[in-house]
């Protein structure tokens, strides 16, 4: 199926294009991966919307996708907001952020923001060994502030007179594309991360968008696990190009 009537300077925008030397596979141990970027300096809403439909992702102003040597694990996951269903655990974690403050925005930056990122990471290393640094306030600009144009946003969570969560979004013309999500640890009882994307489904109802992009799924893969547990979902084999329509199934991984 061919997308016919488009703005091709909207879709096609002037872009630098390449990919990064393969390395080690975060999510499959032993494999190796290899990324496809375009750097977009000035990306549309319209853009955006075409290509995270069909599997990219975007930090800063560069999209990307994977394109790895043999692999296609992959897979990109939606949630449909039109028809959630709220599970019993979801309810109980939106009643224990009753007094949590909500602020969305445009993506900013301040001291409280590389403390709160630095803060998390630091405890994903200790907990779940992720590799860390501290990152810097140009790089935290690059990932999470440039490159949001009108289309990009950022929620943030605020207890106790103190910022304790940060989630990086895109709101498209079809649905809210999850980013990146960063919180407190001293605040897990609240449990941030899945409140988080609840919020993101309830933004979406307001704004009257049926989908939420979620990234990727990989089998198996623990970073992962808690993305099937927000239903109903689609799921998407393959990048397809903008030319094409992409072709999502229901998809139900319990």
């Amino acid at each position: 199926m061919t997308i016919m009537n488009e703005n091709l300077n909207l879709l096609n925008p002037t872009s630098t294009d390449f990919s990064m030397l393969d390395y080690d596979c975060a999510y499959i141990p032993a494999n190796k991966v290899r990324m496809n970027y375009k750097y977009v300096a000035d990306a549309s809403k319209k853009f955006a919307t075409a290509v995270i439909a069909r599997g990219w992702r975007r930090f800063g102003k560069y999209f990307f996708h994977p394109i790895c040597n043999g692999c296609n694990e992959c897979k990109s996951i939606r949630i449909d907001a039109t028809d959630y269903h709220y599970t019993k655990s979801q309810r109980k974690a939106i009643r224990r952020n009753a007094d949590t403050q909500i602020i969305v925005q445009e993506p900013s930056l301040s001291q409280a923001h590389i403390t709160l990122y630095n803060k998390y990471h630091a405890f994903k290393n200790r907990t779940d060994g992720w590799k860390h640094r501290n990152i810097s306030q140009r790089e935290y600009q690059e990932n999470f502030v440039d490159g949001a144009h009108d289309f990009g946003k950022e929620v943030l969570y605020i207890k106790d007179e103190q910022l304790i969560g940060v989630d990086l979004i895109d709101i498209l013309d079809d649905g809210v594309s999850s980013i990146y999500f960063y919180y407190d640890p001293d605040y897990a009882n609240l449990s941030l991360g899945t409140y988080s994307l609840l919020y993101q489904i309830k933004l979406a109802g307001i704004l009257e968008l049926p989908w939420i992009y979620l990234g990727y799924w990989v089998d198996g893969c623990k970073a992962f696990a808690y993305k099937p547990k927000f239903q109903p979902q689609e799921i998407l084999d393959g990048f397809p190009p903008i030319a094409e329509a992409p072709l999502w199934e229901t998809w139900d991984k319990k």
